[in-house]
């Protein structure tokens, strides 16, 4: 009985523990240049593609690389 109380505690107990992350890491291009490389070697069809021209934009007054990793982190957060 004294067995099952203990695992049963021990059992609760490990959820609360954190969980090892398994995620991949990736580089971040952070400039135009990088972009266009990237857009070459992920679509040679296409190539870049930005009809907006949203690398060229300063959001917050910001500069470029600011405002591409943010439009970036975006892009990865919300699909």
């Amino acid at each position: 009985m004294k067995l099952a109380i203990f695992a049963s505690l021990f059992a609760s107990a490990a959820a609360f523990a954190p969980a090892s992350s398994g995620r991949a890491t990736s580089q971040i291009a952070e400039t135009k240049s990088d972009l266009e490389a990237l857009g070459k070697q992920l679509n040679p069809i296409v190539g870049y593609f930005d009809p907006l021209d949203l690398t060229e934009a300063a959001l917050w007054g910001q500069s470029n690389e600011f405002t591409i990793g943010w439009l970036r982190q975006a892009e990865n957060k919300h699909g």
